[in-house]
């Protein structure tokens, strides 16, 4: 008989307890182990998470900052508008992925309803517009348009539109078509991206996925300061979601408003005016084509001579800013980019590139003089000039016999700066220079001047325009012989014959391209900005300045004000005596020479203005017109494409302009209490501290300003009065003589 223990336990029992024992004890310790690790040891840093998990913010968009003109006119600014707004991600979320709600939300607005359904797909590069190119899980706008009523069917009826709300919200304003439009200016603005929210993650300015990015123009130039910083409020909730407390919070920071140099009346009255030329221009008739100017294409700069600050710049076509509003409609985006649009969307006062045609010739001029060519020499102004078989004719044939540089800038010679590019030419060593012989006084007096390189205005995209030097001829060929050897005939086509001797020597400065771009011809191209900035300097005795249209940025409550200074670029290569010399020549240009005829009965005496005109050819294209002025105070420059000559299409526009800044009547005598800027403006607009705006008065009479306004056309906000928008100003149309096509283009071999 077995002993069995009083326990009843048999030893393999015993032995079993213990091992479960022990089991139990080792998980026990090890739980004890995890909870001491996870309390103790990492107790806070799991509180914290946990504590985070039960925190929801609310984003709190910042005011952007407000667009002004130097008298604290609004361009740019904002409003509160109803905005309905449809989440993708409740979208999605839905079988049919929230097409019959986008199309019932679509019938309550009276939208179309496959735009709507456009418009919250995400934009990639196969997909037009509409669509959205910001965040997906960003509320994405369908409208900022929606009535009250509209919205309250929305909000009443939630359960029938699942993700889409309808609520106040302030949006962007600009002054728009009638007013001072100032669109390729100030730009635009549209959601930012995923990309661009980690690009500026850890940067001293990051991105909300709610935020709104300038894309264009001040918008995006001045973006940082404009767009302030949104506010973010934090909630404490529990499980449910139930807010249970307020946790810390950032109030938002409204963005800070910036004043710019542009002046709302003098804009309205460029815009008006350079529209004005433009629908003219069209009406007349080009004897080389045997149709009417096409005129499709302009741009007017209004500079400050003795500052390089803008104070108007109109660019043609022009568009509504307002379409970018809310998200721009597919038929707007096609009306703005199609081929047949003539791209408004371009800023053609500093991206618009053309051969300067005869205003040039202050760069040639002042090249001849730093090559050693005396002023008064005598230089023979011939009816044609003769190289190598090939004849170049003055303009009309016209013969003026030996004349000083000064009377070639006046009437505008071509042959004389024909024979002095030629013997320059020579003196360089011809098509074979020897290495390190060629002076190049004609392409390194151009660089002096600033060209073929921005001007660093501050506007995104500007472009630098082109100086045909011998390194850009060695790189533009290099890029191009293979195509030009392979379409190029000697005895093919015009164009057929340029390519075969662009393949053979388009690397080397022929003879021909030289006296070809001492009028501005050939491959030379500039912009309008670039004209302003060096007939600037020509006016106030030879410093160049950077052009700037911001003039200060002034905090939201108007406490911190931070000045944008005038920035000298550089001096012009040019003696005092020669700018004197110059400057009588550019007067004899609007008194006796090729823009006399439109400005007869100019009080000259009283404000002496200065000029040099310029008709460029292209090739397969009619000739575009320039017009480069100046005053003590101010430079206008002018250029419409495919216009005719350059004071035949620009001259009266440009007339007005100025008689609009001094007050200038249709008889020659001067108004001063309807002149709408004498003088440059000088102070900045007051910024409340409540945020309004006290705009200072331009003089001591308080009606002047009306009165200008209303003289240029406009009232005194800037904007266009209701009845009719007359012509700025009335001036002598009188017509003397025929308008002289100057600075043609010669295609030489």
């Amino acid at each position: 008989m077995t002993n069995i223990p009083e326990t009843g336990r048999t030893p393999r029992v015993q032995i079993r307890l213990v091992v479960i024992q022990i089991l139990v004890l080792s998980l026990l310790g090890t739980l004890g182990g995890r909870l001491w690790y996870l309390q103790i040891r990492e107790g806070a840093a799991y509180q914290k998470e946990a504590s985070g998990n039960h925190v929801q913010q609310v984003v709190d968009p910042a005011v952007r900052g407000s667009i002004l003109d130097a008298r604290g006119v609004p361009l740019a600014d904002n409003e509160t508008r109803l905005v309905v707004s449809a989440s993708r991600t409740d979208l999605l979320k839905q079988q049919d992925d929230g097409k019959a709600v986008l199309t019932k939300l679509a019938g309550v607005l009276g939208l179309d309803a496959a735009e709507v359904i456009q418009k919250v797909r995400l934009c990639d590069a196969k997909t037009p517009q509409p669509c959205w190119n910001g965040s997906p899980y960003q509320p994405i706008p369908i409208t900022d348009e929606a009535t009250a009523k509209q919205a309250l069917q929305i909000r009443e009826r939630s359960e029938d539109f699942p993700g889409i709300t309808a609520e106040p919200e302030a949006v962007r304003r600009y002054a728009g078509p009638g007013k001072s439009n100032t669109a390729q200016v100030l730009g635009y603005l549209s959601p930012v991206t995923d990309d661009e929210i980690q690009q500026a993650k850890d940067t001293d300015s990051p991105y909300l996925r709610s935020d709104q990015v300038g894309r264009s123009g001040l918008e995006r130039q001045y973006d940082k300061v404009l767009r302030g910083k949104a506010g973010v409020t934090r909630y404490e909730v529990d499980n449910l979601g139930r807010v249970i407390g307020k946790a810390e919070s950032d109030a938002a920071e409204p963005g800070s408003n910036l004043v710019t140099s542009i002046d709302a009346r003098v804009q309205r009255v460029a815009e008006y005016e350079l529209d004005q030329a433009m629908k003219t221009a069209r009406q007349q008739y080009d004897k080389i084509t045997g149709t009417n100017y096409k005129a499709d294409s302009g741009a007017v700069v209004v500079m400050e001579a003795k500052t390089g600050r803008v104070v108007a710049m109109a660019s043609a076509p022009t568009y509504d800013p307002n379409v970018w509003v809310g998200g721009i409609s597919a038929k707007d985006y096609k009306s703005l980019t199609a081929k047949n649009s003539d791209y408004p969307l371009l800023n053609r006062a500093i991206q618009g590139e053309a051969a300067p045609g005869s205003t040039f010739k202050v760069v040639s001029t002042a090249a001849a003089v730093q090559a050693g060519y005396e002023w008064d020499g005598g230089y023979p102004c011939t009816s044609s000039y003769s190289v190598g078989g090939q004849v170049f004719k003055n303009f009309e044939g016209e013969n003026f016999g030996p004349i000083s540089l000064g009377r070639a800038l006046e009437v505008s010679c071509d042959t004389v700066f024909y024979g002095l590019a030629d013997q320059q030419w020579k003196k360089d060593g011809g098509i074979n220079p020897k290495k390190g012989e060629p002076k190049d006084w004609f392409f390194k007096t151009a660089h002096q001047f600033g060209l073929g390189k921005t001007t660093g205005v501050d506007l995104p995209n500007e472009i630098k325009g082109r100086v045909p030097d011998r390194q850009w001829k060695l790189d533009y060929w290099k890029a191009n012989k293979d195509s030009w050897c392979k379409t190029g005939k000697k005895d093919g086509t015009y164009v057929e014959k340029i390519a075969y001797e662009n393949c053979l020597e388009g690397n080397k400065m022929r003879e021909g391209d030289e006296i070809n771009y001492s009028i501005g011809q050939g491959d030379t191209l500039v912009t309008p900005i670039q004209e302003a900035v060096i007939y600037g300097a020509v006016a106030n005795g030879g410093t160049l300045y950077q052009p700037t249209i911001g003039k200060a940025v002034i905090s939201a409550d108007g406490k911190t004000v931070t000045q944008i200074k005038p920035k000298k670029a550089g001096k012009l290569p040019v003696t005092q005596a020669t700018l004197k010399g110059m400057d009588e020549a550019f007067a004899g240009v609007i008194t006796r020479g090729t823009a006399a005829w439109k400005f007869g009965g100019w009080p000259q005496d009283k404000i002496a203005l200065h000029g040099k005109t310029g008709t460029a050819e292209v090739y397969g294209k009619q000739t575009t017109s320039w017009l480069a002025t100046y005053s003590k105070d101010y430079t206008v420059i002018m250029t419409i494409a495919q216009a005719g000559t350059g004071s035949g299409a620009s001259g009266e526009a440009v007339r007005n302009i100025y008689s609009a800044l001094y007050g200038v009547q249709a008889d020659g005598s001067v108004d001063n209490k309807k002149a709408l800027l004498p003088t440059p403006q000088k102070g900045l607009p007051k910024v409340r501290t409540d945020g309004t705006i006290a705009a200072p008065k331009i003089s001591q009479d308080p009606a002047k300003d009306e009165r200008a306004a209303q003289q240029a056309g406009t009232t005194g906000d800037g904007t266009t009065p209701a009845a009719t928008t007359p012509s700025p100003t009335s001036t002598s149309r009188t017509t003397r003589r025929r308008p002289r096509r100057r600075g043609s283009r010669r295609m030489l071999t």
